[in-house]
């Protein structure tokens, strides 16, 4: 019995969606098949609940969509004035982020370590933190207000300090309902996003080995020795930070996702079929108190066997194009 009895080349070619899904086996049927070949009497689980085998093999889809599976997605924006760009919603780690210039190629950029958006701490003209306190006082019984600002002031005593309360009901009170931006951003982002950047690296600079945002020409940082732009990702707020650089530009975010954001991604290339069925079973008998050691042992080999194989394949090494590569390598310059 074929695979494509039920679908003829009419119904494939005149649906847009069915392009090349038939690389894919949904994680649905890979369940499906798990609980009617692995599952039963004589069989080798002799039983498991389905719930069971559906957690193991979400777990395996997430490890597998980190570095086996073709799991890269990419998102393109104009950076705005604001010089930011929200996380995606299935986020989970950044590959590469380029800049697309007029040729449409791309040109990486890298992320910056000399520089964040840390949490900027309000303070009076004396230096006295002003912050916000979402359960009120039970010392001073005058504080009746759900939300309350406090601002620490002088008192002779240093041991009990004194605190001036006011009704802030309409002022965020969590740094989580801070926007990023708003009034709390900190200076040294504001400092970072207003930098005009070098127009150029030159031989100028070569006496001068101290090492600015840009780079210099020696003790040059290479994070920093292109003209292309860099940036920053505030985990906190969810937000990526662009140099000046990049305002107006054209850029490709290319991501990590855990392949379980929507029914529609939960599918498994044929390739790593056999390595989803090995990581079902070995997560199903490690996690069982009856289960013998070298038992437990072979399933764990046999896992590791079957995403290394699923890995070399998906890998997509064609020997043409892996020797045009070499072919390149070996001219010389002169």
């Amino acid at each position: 019995m074929g695979l494509l009895d039920n679908q003829t080349q009419f119904q494939y070619y005149n649906d847009s969606t069915n392009y090349g899904d038939y690389q894919f086996v949904s994680l649905l049927h890979i369940i499906d098949a798990f609980m009617y070949l692995y599952v039963g009497v004589d069989k080798l689980i002799s039983r498991v609940n389905r719930t069971d085998v559906q957690f193991h093999a979400m777990r395996a889809l997430q490890e597998l969509s980190y570095d086996v599976f073709k799991s890269v997605k990419s998102q393109e924006i104009e950076v705005p004035n604001t010089l930011t760009m929200a996380l995606p919603q299935d986020y989970v780690n950044y590959v590469k982020l380029t800049a697309v210039g007029g040729d449409g190629i791309e040109k990486n950029i890298y992320p910056t370590a000399k520089t964040s958006n840390p949490f900027a701490i309000e303070q009076d003209s004396d230096g006295n933190y002003t912050f916000y306190d979402s359960t009120p006082s039970t010392t001073d019984p005058t504080l009746n207000a759900p939300n309350t600002l406090m601002e620490q002031g002088t008192d002779s005593d240093p041991e009990t300090p004194d605190y001036t309360y006011w009704d802030t009901t309409q002022n965020p009170t969590d740094i989580n309902d801070v926007n990023i931006n708003d009034t709390f951003n900190s200076n040294t982002w504001d400092n970072y996003q207003t930098q005009t950047p070098e127009p150029s690296i030159n031989a100028s600079d070569a006496a001068d080995i101290e090492i600015n945002f840009a780079g210099k020409r020696y003790g040059l940082d290479p994070q920093h020795a292109h003209m292309h732009g860099s940036f920053f990702i505030d985990y906190h707020r969810g937000f990526i930070h662009f140099s000046s650089a990049l305002s107006g530009k054209t850029i490709i975010l290319k991501y990590i996702s855990d392949g379980l954001g929507t029914d529609a991604e939960m599918v498994v290339h044929k390739f790593a079929e056999e390595a989803i069925y090995k990581w079902i079973a070995y997560g199903i008998m490690s996690t069982r108190s009856n289960i013998a050691e070298h038992v437990i042992s072979r399933f764990k080999k046999e896992k590791f066997a079957e995403t290394r194989k699923a890995k070399i394949r998906l890998s997509n090494i064609k020997i043409e194009e892996f020797t045009q590569v070499l072919k390149g390598m070996s001219k010389q310059i002169k």
